[in-house]
């Protein structure tokens, strides 16, 4: 499917070429095909911005018109004729001319906050735009099995979150947010060993007798490295995992089970819906996908693994491991197929940091040689990395307790409320409210600070988290203004 560009009449993009093309009319009539050129305008090195908009056509079409006889001594005489034809028009403030002729424009503040309350007024029926796509995925979060989340998960559900947001608003069709859980590997024979060890009735398996899931973790992750006889169970316990034994597996369900209930607790708080879909789902889908790719050519032997070449790449795509095993890789390319072809998904997007970009990038161009995507990016099915930076602490490095431990999401946004609560209840406008208004006001802002503070940077860098700057007294009347 070629990529349709969509109109919104909620554009001011679109607007504004409306406004431009009375004023081309008149400044170059012996042009009647020329287009608005319209974009925003960038910030310079110091990130000022000297107006919203900018008309780029003086250039283009001074050079095109070279050697007529037009008057026009260069592309800033174009474009400031391009200005002085201009009408009259209340979305613009001013406008001037800058450079070869770009024509820098600013936004009436009236103007735009008419616009504003008519679009809130009317609704977002009668203004998105729909998309040329029918099915949309958006895979985000993704945390892993039987560890909590922490704020490296950040980034990633709220980036996630908010492009699942804009796909309603688009009116996609069929949206699907997808959380691919970390829930099958080696490390479950040591989870399951441990607590065959712990609880050696199976009845007693619940959430209450575990306890600390992250405690669990890290105390068979102990007896796994220094325990040898612990250790061969561990081994043996996955491969009886792995070869569908019922003990066995329900003893990894319920581990599973016990960590999604933790992390549906934190996306409550976030406000966050996913739909869970684990590595283990496609266990069965991973020969299927690889044979498919075998019998077109792609797959080679390569020092006793199997692997895939991409163009551009030196190092290929395992496959399949030397020892006959498979990896995170195998899994990706089952997982894509089946959303290719099963779920019908026509745009997938990857909401990941941007250290795994170039392993989504070969997986994406396997698919293209395969002939299962599209050569050209523009068309669909087609598929997105959306990668980020990492989150740091003030001290630059990554974001970490003072016991060196990674900071668990709860805990930061324990903190976030805990640090709104306080400011709220030093403020005099507060007095009256009950303790459920201070309560829940402190949660929606410390919440939708920890949102803003992700979004508000550009997501491609790193970024230092301050609780005293996410939390400052303007970004603080901001959020309380909204709340009340």
């Amino acid at each position: 499917m070629a990529y349709v560009e969509v109109y919104c009449p909620a554009s001011v993009k679109k607007q504004l070429a409306k406004e431009f093309e009375e004023s081309l009319r008149i400044t170059v009539p012996d042009e009647p095909d020329v287009v608005p050129s319209i974009d925003p305008c960038a910030a310079n090195k110091a990130g000022i911005k000297f107006a919203d908009y900018q008309c780029n056509n003086a250039m283009g079409l001074f050079a095109k018109m070279k050697g007529k006889q037009t008057g026009f001594r260069g592309p800033q005489a174009v474009g400031q004729a391009i200005l002085n034809h201009l009408p009259q028009s209340e979305m613009i403030e001013s406008c001037s001319v800058a450079g070869p002729g770009f024509v820098n424009i600013v936004l009436s503040k009236k103007w735009i906050a008419q616009r504003l309350e008519r679009l809130l007024i009317d609704g977002i029926d009668k203004w998105a735009p729909r998309l040329p796509v029918k099915t949309v995925l958006v895979d985000f979060s993704s945390p892993n099995i039987a560890k909590e989340m922490h704020v490296g998960h950040l980034r990633s559900t709220i980036i996630g979150d908010t492009l699942a947001r804009m796909f309603e608003f688009s009116r996609v069709e069929t949206l699907i947010r997808r959380n691919h859980l970390g829930d099958w590997g080696t490390q479950f024979g040591m989870l399951i060993a441990h607590l065959f060890d712990t609880y050696p009735n199976p009845e007693d398996f619940n959430e209450a007798a575990i306890g600390d899931l992250q405690a669990f973790y890290k105390a068979s992750k102990v007896r796994f490295d220094n325990d040898p006889e612990f250790k061969l169970r561990a081994q043996q316990s996955v491969v009886r995992l792995q070869s569908g034994e019922e003990k066995y597996h329900r003893a990894w369900q319920q581990i599973c089970d016990i960590s999604q209930a933790e992390f549906e607790k934190v996306y409550q708080r976030l406000g966050v819906r996913l739909e869970a879909r684990g590595e283990s789902y496609y266990n069965d889908l991973i020969p299927q996908t690889l044979e498919r790719l075998d019998n077109l050519g792609l797959i080679e032997e390569d020092d006793g693994a199997r692997v895939i070449f991409v163009e551009g790449v030196n190092i290929p795509i395992i496959a399949v491991k030397r020892d006959g095993g498979y990896n995170y890789s195998s899994t990706d390319l089952a997982a894509l197929w089946n959303r290719l072809n099963v779920e019908n998904v026509e745009w997938n997007i990857y909401v990941t940091d941007v250290g795994q970009w170039q392993h989504f990038d070969m997986v994406f161009k396997a698919f293209r040689r395969a002939g299962w995507l599209p050569n050209h990016e523009n068309e669909f099915p087609k598929c997105t990395h959306i990668g980020f930076g990492l989150v740091l602490g003030e001290d630059g490095k990554r974001f970490r307790t003072r016991s060196s431990e990674t900071v668990r999401l709860v805990e930061l946004l324990d903190e976030a409320k805990r640090r709104c609560k306080a400011s709220l209840l030093e403020r005099d406008a507060v007095k009256d409210w009950s303790e459920e208004e201070i309560e829940k006001t402190a949660e929606a802002v410390g919440y939708g600070a920890v949102k803003y503070a992700d979004l508000r940077i550009n997501r491609l860098t790193n970024y230092t988290f301050s609780f005293d700057q996410m939390l400052n007294d303007k970004v603080h009347s901001v959020y309380a203004s909204i709340v009340q």
